[in-house]
């Protein structure tokens, strides 16, 4: 990467990292550009260069935090020995969740502007190495598996909208149950869920 490119990534990443800090504390709706801008130390022009407004930026910081995660569960899982899909997919929902119960800010953040169609710019999203992509790293490990799945984004999908539904009130709130206590049953869902997904041999 060159000069020119580090001193844009440098800008957008400055961008995100305040635009991130006022959503969190002072909300979308109190935040303006100007308060972005003046805070991350850079021309309001510079701002439309990557946003057309708050909007487009919180919904691309909500695909950027998003990838981050993932991208950082995919490494982790790199340096373990798990060649089974399906545990890898276990292994990378644990580590998601021991991260969104450190970090309780992002989990309000994400949880509460996440849609599956802001999700999907995950899928694009290009992380540090500028090479990982998260979807095309979830279709490099299913086609590696032993087990066959119909409509894979389907299955992701599920998967998804299962963890980050109903780990939301255990790990802000412990109800019903704390987290520890309820990941049992969420991997033991996770299982059938996959197994629904199975397709039948021809």
């Amino acid at each position: 990467m060159g000069k020119l490119e580090l001193n844009k990534k440098k800008k957008k990443d400055a961008l995100f990292t305040t635009a991130f800090e006022l959503f969190t504390t002072k909300g979308l709706a109190k935040t303006t550009i100007s308060d972005i801008v003046d805070q991350a130390g850079v021309a309001k022009g510079t701002f439309y260069l990557y946003f057309k407004d708050k909007y487009d930026v919180r919904n691309k910081l909500i695909s950027h935090k998003t990838g981050e995660l993932f991208y950082h569960a995919h490494e982790a899982l790199a340096r373990t020995d798990i060649c089974d899909f399906e545990e890898q997919v276990h292994f990378i929902v644990d580590y998601i969740l021991t991260e969104l119960d450190r970090d309780h800010t992002l989990l309000l953040f994400i949880s509460k502007n996440l849609s599956w169609g802001i999700f999907k710019g995950a899928f694009e999203e290009k992380m540090p190495d500028e090479d990982y992509h998260f979807y095309q790293s979830y279709l490099d490990m299913l086609s590696k598996s032993r087990a066959t799945y119909e409509n894979p984004e389907l299955l992701l999908f599920t998967i998804i909208e299962l963890v980050g539904s109903s780990c939301y009130s255990c790990i802000l709130y412990q109800q019903p149950v704390p987290l520890v206590q309820y990941r049992p049953y969420l991997h033991a869902s996770i299982t059938a869920i996959m197994k629904t997904f199975e397709a039948t041999p021809a």
